[in-house]
């Protein structure tokens, strides 16, 4: 159930119109405690303070209703711009961008402003009495009314200035590497239970993870990607239950309704877990998040594939932007380099004595092949692609120690020189990147 909520949470802040309701609601409370608060508190200002209090009942309708229409034409306008940048980010760098558009805070307050303030008025602009009945003009409301109105306009500079600096490639580029690697610092290392050392219990852990016999499978309830694994109830659950739980996907890995999810076996080896009440199976299922999109939270290869996408495109034919290309290539290899100097945690886990839970990730000849294999091929007979790729190797190289990681760089690189020799077609190109 946690999981389930954590889900729907994210899926409401990460809409576009969540935000915006919740500032409709309080605009509209707001609107209401402001005239209530008149109609108990009478404010005789009017004559004291007339440039602030002094509105009659036809200037105080006028004014709200050309802010309630300015602010509606306004918003529809700030909603055009969004979905215009939306749709230039897709066609020109990918289409896995569009969330971080939906999400971003400062588009979702600049809608929910203008719509709020619109509901605002309307409020405020029913409660006024004027003419032949008794007069009553809320005058701390219609003042609150004229000051979002002001408010409006710094709100408006603001959303076109971060519009034109959100589709810059650069900024898009930039989102994604810091998006990433906060979550290779939450991941990198990564608390569960206790690490496998033991290197009898390790080759047990890796046997058992393609062993096909012996389990009993929990299969998915609903189809989706897989965003999270709730690791902490996880191993709980089969400490509690003297079980082995093994995941048989890695986060990012699409699941089909009615396909093994998980899978678990007794502790100690003997026979097979047997059939599962529909509690277990919710419990299991309910540690496990999945969704109609990857996320980055504990994906860091989706991450990855966006700075991946957008090298891609820049490549084609149809763009040949291959500056783009290598400042992706360029905030790749920060990614990466966050990666490189970090121990990757152990799949398998216990709780001191027994082994528990056995997790499928992916290691870091996965995420350098993630990271480059399609660039390299994409960026055939572009030396400045190769030199790029090239020059990020030796800055990977220079940051470890790690001689099986160093190997993996080294092959890469290999890679890159093999390519160039066989599409660069002038020598000077040809030796200019085997110089590196």
């Amino acid at each position: 159930m946690k999981t389930k909520l954590r889900q729907l949470w994210k899926l409401l802040t990460d809409s576009l119109w969540f935000i915006p309701g919740l500032m409709i609601i309080s605009s509209m409370a707001l609107g209401l405690g402001l005239v209530e608060l008149e109609v108990y508190y009478p404010l005789h200002g009017g004559n004291e303070y007339p440039l602030l209090f002094g509105v009659g009942a036809d200037g105080s309708r006028g004014m709200l209703s050309a802010i309630a229409s300015s602010m509606l034409t306004v918003a529809g306008l700030s909603f055009t711009l969004t979905l215009s940048a939306i749709s230039q980010v897709s066609s020109q760098y990918s289409p896995r961008l569009l969330r971080n558009f939906m999400k971003d805070r400062i588009n979702q307050f600049v809608m929910g402003y203008f719509t709020g303030s619109f509901a605002y008025c309307l409020i405020v602009l029913r409660t006024i009495r004027g003419g032949d009945e008794v007069t009553f003009v809320p005058s701390i409301a219609v003042l609150a009314g004229l000051l979002l109105a002001l408010g409006g306009v710094l709100a408006l500079i603001l959303f076109i200035h971060h519009i034109a600096e959100s589709m810059q490639v650069g900024t898009i580029i930039y989102k994604i590497m810091d998006e990433t690697t906060d979550a290779i610092d939450k991941l990198f290392p990564q608390e569960l239970g206790e690490p496998v050392v033991s290197a009898t219990l390790n080759e047990k852990a890796k046997r058992l993870l393609n062993e096909p016999d012996g389990w009993t499978i929990v299969s998915a309830s609903r189809s989706g990607y897989l965003q999270e694994v709730d690791s902490v109830r996880l191993l709980d659950w089969a400490v509690e239950h003297k079980m082995i739980v093994r995941l048989e996907h890695d986060t990012g890995y699409f699941i089909g309704k009615g396909l093994p999810m998980l899978s678990v076996r007794p502790v100690d080896g003997r026979g097979v877990a047997g059939k599962l009440t529909d509690g277990e199976c919710d419990d299991l299922q309910d540690c496990l998040q999945l969704g109609r999109y990857r996320t980055v939270e504990q994906d860091v290869r989706f991450g990855i594939q966006q700075l991946v996408d957008v090298a891609i495109k820049a490549l084609s034919p149809g763009i040949n932007d291959t500056t783009t290309a290598i400042m992706a290539i360029d905030h790749l290899g920060v990614v990466i380099g966050r990666l490189v100097t970090r121990p990757f945690p152990s799949p398998f886990r216990t709780d001191g004595t027994q082994l528990l839970v056995l997790t499928r990730s992916a290691q870091f000849d996965q995420m350098m092949a993630d990271a480059f294999d399609l660039i390299r091929i994409s960026g055939k007979a572009n030396h400045a692609v190769f030199l790029t790729l090239l020059r990020t190797f030796d800055k990977l190289a220079g940051q470890t120690h790690d001689s099986d990681r160093l190997m993996i760089i080294r092959r890469h690189a290999a890679l890159v020189r093999e390519f160039s020799d066989k599409t660069l077609e002038t020598r000077y190109e040809k030796e200019v990147v085997n110089s590196l």
